[in-house]
């Protein structure tokens, strides 16, 4: 029995020593877009992207949102959800054409912003998500890039956006 424990301890020891140095080996910024298309005006996708106090109405990740006090003018809120809160800010507004998006990573294991980018196409709109991201713990850039994926968090909000426009969407990665 005492065998077994050392060897699982052993297992588990070694299992986390190659999450931690192949994360280190991971570099911290990574970039990540994807895109899909929606049968709506670009206004109609700008209002529902822009106005973050409705996401938790059509993204059900998202329990509640809470206004925070403005970031050097530009408006800022708290996404809350299972996973925790993850506090945003608005870093640029060109409605519809373009919104940038910035975490307020002050001790979280991540940040970075995100570009939506509304093109008019003959359906309707093409939204593009770009993700500058930036993740600090090495462990977390492993699970990151490994398990959740880069793309993962940016899909999901196309998709869910697509259903709030009462379609599914095929999401394409743009490379």
């Amino acid at each position: 029995m005492k065998r077994i424990l050392v060897w699982g301890l052993a297992v588990i020891l070694l299992a986390v020593a190659v999450v931690v140095g192949v994360g280190s080996s991971l570099p911290v910024k990574h970039v990540a877009s994807v895109r899909a298309e929606y049968g709506v005006s670009p206004a109609e996708v700008y209002q529902a992207i822009s106005d973050h106090a409705r996401h938790p109405d059509w993204r059900p990740s998202v329990d509640r949102i809470e206004e925070l006090p403005p970031r050097d003018g530009r408006p800022a809120w708290q996404e809350i959800a299972s996973s925790g809160p993850l506090p945003m800010e608005l870093v640029e507004s060109d409605p519809p054409r373009r919104m940038v998006t910035r975490i307020l990573s002050e001790g979280m294991p991540f940040g970075g912003t995100w570009t939506y980018e509304l093109t008019p196409v003959a359906a309707g709109t093409q939204l593009t998500i770009t993700e500058m991201g930036e993740v600090y713990s090495p462990v977390f850039r492993f699970v990151s890039r490994f398990i959740m994926g880069h793309y993962g968090t940016a899909t999901t909000y196309l998709q869910d956006l697509g259903r709030k426009f009462g379609k599914d969407v095929a999401v394409e990665v743009v490379l």
